[in-house]
């Protein structure tokens, strides 16, 4: 028998009842806003779509990314992500995105993570992994015996989601498998006009180098020029 598609409980427009229908005064039920954005997030069961607890609360108005407004060198990456996510549903709907690139302990991953975050909160789907977890969760999928998804259907609802967040690109041993599977997923994500936030310790030629120059290509392609912050490692600034 087949599995039923089962929706949230309450529709993330409040506008129909959580079912996805409205019923018209004369009766006539049609489709709400919210259905296919919400059962489009029910089919994406088997792909990360939260936040690590790290990163639960973080927001404009709260360290590190409000210091980042206040820093010189940080301040135009901070208003450029503001303007992304003012409009984040036309920007997702476009297949735009948005990578970050620069030193370790800068604020790279709270940006990114602010930036899936306030996607989901818009009502859209979202996966969000580190490059080496991603690779561990591939590798999965060739195990016949785990009960999990096929590579194949692994495959379509990560490269099908409204924001691929991926972090660290870059932080993995290069191997031909590794350029393989990024190009493959970067690839699909830029041929459907699929968004894509991510972050990388590395420069454009020596990620070029680490993961192939196609997949950089398709990067830019898809998030534009990176956005850089270099400087200190904030995280181990002492107040």
């Amino acid at each position: 028998m087949a599995q039923v598609e089962r929706l949230p409980q309450s529709c993330p427009l409040g506008r129909c009842d959580g079912s996805g229908w409205l019923i018209d005064e004369d009766e006539t039920a049609r489709p709400c806003d919210c259905r296919e954005r919400r059962i489009a997030q029910a089919r994406m069961r088997g792909v990360r779509a939260t936040l690590p607890e790290k990163y639960a609360g973080v927001s404009f108005d709260r360290p590190p990314i409000s210091d980042m407004a206040r820093r010189p060198q940080s301040r135009a990456v901070v208003e450029a992500v503001r303007g992304f996510v003012d409009d984040v549903d036309a920007n997702l709907a476009e297949g735009r995105g948005l990578w970050f690139i620069g030193d370790v302990g800068t604020g790279k991953t709270s940006l990114a993570m602010l930036v899936s975050k306030l996607a989901m909160e818009a009502g859209r789907s979202a996966a969000v992994y580190s490059l080496p977890k991603l690779l561990t969760r591939i590798r999965r999928t060739y195990d016949m015996n785990a009960g999990d998804l096929s590579y194949s259907e692994f495959f379509r609802r990560l490269t099908s989601v409204d924001l691929l967040h991926i972090d660290d690109l870059g932080a993995t041993n290069q191997t031909d498998w590794v350029m393989e599977q990024l190009f493959s997923i970067v690839d699909e994500r830029y041929a459907t006009k699929k968004s894509m936030v991510v972050t990388t310790d590395l420069e454009v030629g020596a990620l070029e180098d680490q993961i192939g120059a196609r997949t950089v290509s398709r990067l830019v392609e898809i998030c534009g020029d990176p956005l850089a912050l270099f400087g200190d490692d904030q995280r181990y600034r002492v107040a």
